[in-house]
């Protein structure tokens, strides 16, 4: 029997040999890879605990591809069926088995494992697919039922008529042979009693991907049989050196003292003290059985490091062997990654024969993150094969690395840590292919989802799907958010622990803040509330009328003595027709635009830019006297610690409006703000975006489509009392006293705002909810099914999936509402034909020639792969996103289009001309390393 065959060398590998192989890869997996969490899910089930789950793993692993032991998978090579043929295996030519499709050797093996079950040891039939189920489903898609009957009803493509006995003899035998050697055939009749859980199917089955992939590879396990001079063990061993695999993170308990901890563990300012919210985070971990635990405080609180604070503390108890950390964009996922990196250099040395960490960016752009490039030691696109990693420079024994073998597109989530965006949580609840794989990664983490308030309800259903999943396999999970509505609050808590319970109302109700929920699988939650650190702002704030005029003359005004100013818009349009009109007010040097049409170098150039400037004092540099105004989208609310005197934003969802306050005398500056201009030392934040005269107040349409017409409506009634002075406070809001009652506010069920808007907004939330509602349902597509206790078998597991889900725009499409817009790479192209990159690029990038004959070099490769852009929504309507890349198309550089070309192949390239125009689709367009991108003109 032959299970690998390399046509190139005519070589191959018997199926017994890649079998043992796999096996041995299973076992040294489970005994030095596999964190404790994920071998305690599967051996919880079974009577001899640990020892049965590492022979069931074992097992598994070494009858996988038993599947290759039938005619419809052996006719394949002419050559080696004739060998078969010879020794009594009759099977037809590959030409003659035209339906052998139909037996996928997953397939095959699945009913061959299921058979032997039921007939050798009397196991039911319904139970033996529980088991049968991982040989079915090792290639990344479980069969569904309807693949079992269309390949039971051909029986011979599992063994041909005539030779049937001979081949039932050797397929009995194999499995025998697996059974003996693995030690299981005495543990057979006792775990017929046991009904094997999706969540340790699941498992197994990654486990088993996992081994066959590095079992499978030929640098590691050569197909030559010549072993003189080598055992089976070396072989083995020889591998496993060469595959050089990082150990999982062994967390120990940290220090008793949570002040000793934390400043060890972070960076903290001269005289800083761990903080109350932080405090308490820690103390109630240590004292619960790792479950969720939802933290919610005001920005700038230090709910991040509370978070991984809470997450060494879980893995050290839970057994979990790394932690992942998921935010809502790629901006915030870089900004993050420094973050844990440096949180992970700090972290004690729990076991010194771990060797290295793996830790890994996840998403689409990681490899132009600098950070994680220093992590690669090489160009990441230029890896083949496997090799041990290098020692650190400092010798010391828990090194980061970016191992290369966990590196490919299946295999990043595998590192023992990750910071990514959301999508790629959210990619466990959707059916896609190698879905056990995904599972595997995140069973054996403790997960810390940041900005839990920046997602729509499409994505919540698809977060709830996964945090009933991570309960299953005993994730422990954090939660972080600033700005949480309390329904939003019982719906995480009911998604990991069930919706029984008393207390789910409770935890609804809680209006205490900061706060902290905790909860494990089915147990009671608890919610406390803790005190605030004693950092506080009063933010006055009033409206504004949506005039470019009206806010010329109120900054001039408000900035005659100096001062920086923050303005934020809802669309790019707007921040570029308001920075367009405040240069021409207070000049051109005065005024900073920031938003997300930038090219991915110009916008980290304009994030360090920003955080240079306006950073917290002590850090920033450059600080504007003034008078200066940064005018930006969105990019503004998260990720970056900057610090206005003075804030403009447009209505947009309380929370939001919210997260902007944060960053309005962010820091102290002098003794009551002293330091900052005297008519700023009072924070302000005037909000406008709006017609406040009309009955109800009427949002400008921009903001309308990207957020809503209901959540403005609710945002401006919950705000009408400061605006108009009648609050309590007249026209105060206090953070953080006030954060939680103006969103639950905002969020809940009751009226708010002037009598005379009811009856719009009455009309504008039956629209959002019915819009909710079909989110909802939509979502519901692709999702996976909530996990199953019971035992039944993963058959069908992602039927009607999605195919392959990865970090592109298709994928993530999928777990996000809505079509992401076009993205292309942006370069220059002179009259004289000369392309080059942007002329104004740091660092020695800019005005580079480029080939265009054959195959750039890879160094300006990546430079290039660094001016991705998304094109403007308008690109997403799909008339004209099929007439820009068909006009996109035909601009294609052949040579770039190479397999060699390994940064810029199958990429959309945008060429702008000397003065930065170009037109596509009917639009010109101007791009400016001040302004981005922006629409000049259309058709």
């Amino acid at each position: 029997m032959w299970a690998k065959h390399d046509r190139d060398k005519d070589d191959w590998l018997p199926l017994w040999r890649h079998l043992a192989d796999s096996g041995a890869v299973a076992g040294l997996l489970w005994d030095e890879w596999l964190p404790l969490q994920v071998r305690d899910v599967i051996g919880a089930v079974l009577p001899g605990g640990g020892e049965d789950a590492r022979r069931l793993v074992v097992w598994s692993a070494v009858t996988h591809d038993i599947g290759k032991a039938t005619p419809a998978f052996a006719c394949q090579v002419e050559s080696l069926a004739d060998k078969m043929r010879g020794v009594g295996l009759e099977m037809p030519s590959h030409r003659q088995l035209n339906d052998r499709r139909l037996a996928p050797h997953g397939l095959a093996g699945m009913l061959l494992l299921h058979e032997w079950l039921t007939e050798r040891y009397g196991w039911s039939k319904r139970q033996a697919w529980q088991w049968a189920i991982v040989a079915g489903g090792h290639h990344g898609v479980p069969p569904t039922m309807g693949d079992v009957q269309a390949l039971a009803a051909r029986r011979r493509l599992l063994r041909t008529p005539g030779a049937a006995q001979a081949w039932r003899a050797v397929q009995g035998e194999l499995l025998d042979a697996c059974a003996e050697v693995c030690g299981v055939r005495d543990r057979l009749p006792e775990w017929r009693q046991v009904n094997l859980p999706q969540a340790a199917q699941a498992l197994l089955t990654g486990v088993v991907i996992v081994a066959d992939w590095i079992a499978s590879n030929a640098d590691l396990f050569p197909y030559s049989l010549d072993t003189a001079g080598t055992s089976d063990r070396e072989r083995i061993e020889a591998a496993w050196r060469g595959l050089a695999l990082p150990s999982p993170w062994r967390a120990s308990a940290p220090e008793a003292d949570s002040s000793a901890m934390f400043a060890s563990r972070f960076a903290l300012p001269s005289g800083a003290r761990i903080r109350p919210l932080q405090e308490q985070a820690v103390l109630i971990a240590r004292g619960m059985a790792p479950g969720l635990m939802v933290i919610e405080g005001p920005m700038g609180e230090g709910k991040t490091e509370a978070g991984l604070a809470v997450a060494e503390i879980f893995a050290s108890r839970s057994g979990a062997g790394g932690v992942f950390v998921a935010l809502p964009t790629m901006a915030t996922s870089n900004a993050m990654f420094s973050r844990v990196l440096q949180w992970l250099r700090r972290l004690p040395d729990a076991d010194s024969g771990t060797g290295a960490w793996a830790v890994q960016l996840a998403h689409s752009k990681a490899a132009l993150n600098e950070d994680f490039r220093a992590l690669t030691r090489v160009d990441p696109r230029s890896v083949q094969g496997v090799q041990p990693d290098e020692q650190g420079a400092d010798g010391a024994a828990a090194e980061l690395v970016a191992h290369q073998w966990l590196r490919g597109r299946k295999k990043g989530m595998l590192a023992s840590f990750g910071v990514g965006t959301i999508d790629q949580l959210l990619f466990m609840g959707l059916k896609s292919r190698h879905l056990a794989l995904r599972h595997l990664a995140l069973a054996g983490k403790v997960v810390l989802i940041d900005e839990a308030h920046a997602y729509d309800a499409y994505m919540n259903s698809y977060l709830d799907r996964v945090l009933s999943w991570l309960s299953s396999y005993g994730v422990p999970v954090v939660v972080l958010s600033a700005t949480l509505p309390a329904g939003r609050r019982r719906e995480l808590v009911e998604a990991y622990a069930g919706t029984d319970g008393a207390d789910r109302q409770e935890v609804e109700s809680a209006d205490g803040y900061p706060l902290i929920t905790v909860v494990g699988r089915d147990q009671a939650a608890t919610v406390k509330a803790v005190a605030a650190s004693g950092r506080r702002t009063d933010v006055h704030i009033e409206w504004l009328d949506d005039d470019l005029e009206v806010l010329g003359d109120r900054l001039a005004g408000e900035l005659a003595d100096g001062g920086c100013a923050l303005v934020v818009r809802n669309t790019v349009a707007r921040v570029l027709d308001t920075a367009a009109y405040l240069r021409r007010r207070i000049g051109e040097e005065n005024v900073t635009v920031a938003h997300a049409r930038f090219i991915d170098l110009d916008r980290i150039r304009k994030d360090s830019d920003l955080t240079r400037r306006f950073g917290p004092p002590g850090e920033a540099e450059g600080r504007p006297r003034g008078p200066h105004v940064v005018v930006a989208s969105q990019v503004a609310e998260q990720s970056l610690d900057i610090d206005f005197d003075l804030l403009v934003s447009d209505l947009c969802p309380v929370d939001l409006l919210l997260q902007r306050m944060g960053r309005l005398h962010r820091h102290q500056r002098g003794r009551g703000q002293g330091d900052r201009p005297e008519r700023l030392r009072r924070a302000r934040c005037l909000v406008t975006g709006a017609d406040w005269s009309a009955v109800p107040v009427e949002p400008v349409p921009g903001s309308q489509r990207v957020y809503g017409r209901y959540a403005l409506l609710r945002s401006a009634g919950v705000l009408w009392p400061y605006l108009n002075g009648t609050a309590s406070t007249g026209r105060t809001v206090r953070l953080p006293e006030d954060i939680s009652p103006i969103v639950q506010s905002a969020y809940g069920t009751r009226a708010v705002g002037p009598e005379s808007w009811q009856p719009d907004m009455h009309a504008a939330g039956d629209k959002y909810r019915a819009h909710r509602e079909r989110q909802r349902a939509k979502a519901e597509s692709f999702q996976l099914a909530d996990t199953g206790r019971d035992g039944s078998a993963l058959i069908g597991w992602i039927d009607a999936g999605v195919g392959d889900a990865d970090d592109t725009p298709a994928g993530r499409a999928q777990v996000r509402d809505g079509v992401e817009s076009l993205e292309v790479l942006v370069v220059q192209r002179l009259a004289d034909g000369t392309v080059r990159t942007l002329p104004w690029l740091d660092g020695g990038q800019g005005g580079l020639t480029l080939a265009t004959h054959t195959v750039p070099q890879p160094w300006l490769g990546r430079i290039v792969a660094a001016c991705g852009l998304r094109l403007p929504i308008q690109f997403s309507i799909p008339e004209i996103a099929d007439q820009a890349i068909a006009e996109l198309e035909k601009e294609v550089i052949p040579a770039w289009q190479s397999r060699d070309s390994s940064w810029l192949a199958g990429e959309l390239i945008l060429f702008l001309d000397e003065n930065c125009r170009t037109r596509l689709a009917g639009y010109e367009l101007h791009y400016s390393d001040d302004d981005g991108l922006e629409i000049i003109c259309a058709e």
